[in-house]
């Protein structure tokens, strides 16, 4: 899969608010049974050994919650759907998605080695949900870093276009991801279903990516200046 289809790893609609709401799903599902911790319920399973039944279910749980049939699947709930999170369908309304100039088709999430993520690593689909890289540049490495050229993060990054709201999944805590990767490669079936490739920009969204604009990569400790608990 080359990098302009991996961008379309893509949430709703281009629109701010609509992008907004997806993420509003996600930290929903952060808050229902998610632990913040790796030893804190959630079963283990990846990266150093197989996925377990009950790490795919929570990844199901994650997926659908988080609103990923959206985009992937043509707005449909449905685990059923045989087309089930396999991306862009010719005909679904308002998509491809329109940013500026640009067209961004949400990509195949199954685990198809041609056309979905099948021949990408679990590392990679972590590393692209935990620092929005396109899954052909992301690393099959642990990333320590978000500086680019350090910890393994590449030094010309090729980010996921900006409807996908990784600026969000992000916060989500290491074993979830790992669930979402355990669904993703190990929980659906593969669908063969070729999307076109996407535009980006020359600096693969980086300029849409800074703290200023998504917010700082690691949330400050309670409370933050806006926060104030109130019993």
């Amino acid at each position: 899969m080359r990098s302009h289809r991996s961008t379309a790893f893509t949430t709703r609609k281009l629109g701010i608010a609509t992008a907004l709401g997806i993420a509003v799903g996600w930290f929903a599902a952060m808050s229902c049974g998610s632990s913040n911790n790796n030893g804190g319920g959630t079963p283990r399973g990846l990266p150093d050994g197989q996925a377990t039944q009950d790490q795919v279910e929570r990844g199901r749980y994650l997926v659908i919650a988080g609103g990923c049939s959206d985009c992937h699947s043509h707005g449909k709930d449905d685990p059923s759907d045989p087309m089930w999170l396999a991306g862009f369908v010719d005909g679904t309304p308002g998509q491809p998605f329109a940013i500026g100039p640009f067209k961004t088709y949400p990509a195949n999430l199954t685990p198809d080695a041609s056309t979905g993520i099948g021949g990408f690593t679990d590392r990679q689909i972590f590393n692209a949900l935990r620092f929005g890289l396109t899954p052909d540049t992301a690393p099959d490495a642990e990333i320590t870093s978000t500086t680019p050229g350090q910890g393994n993060f590449p030094a010309n990054p090729h980010y996921l276009a900006p409807p996908m709201p990784w600026p969000a999944i992000r916060h989500l805590n290491d074993d979830d991801l790992w669930s979402i990767v355990s669904y993703l490669k190990h929980g659906i079936k593969a669908v063969n279903n070729a999307v076109p490739e996407s535009d980006s920009p020359p600096d693969f969204w980086a300029s849409s990516y800074t703290a200023d604009a998504v917010g700082p990569a690691d949330i400050p400790t309670y409370p933050a200046g806006s926060e104030q608990f109130t019993p």
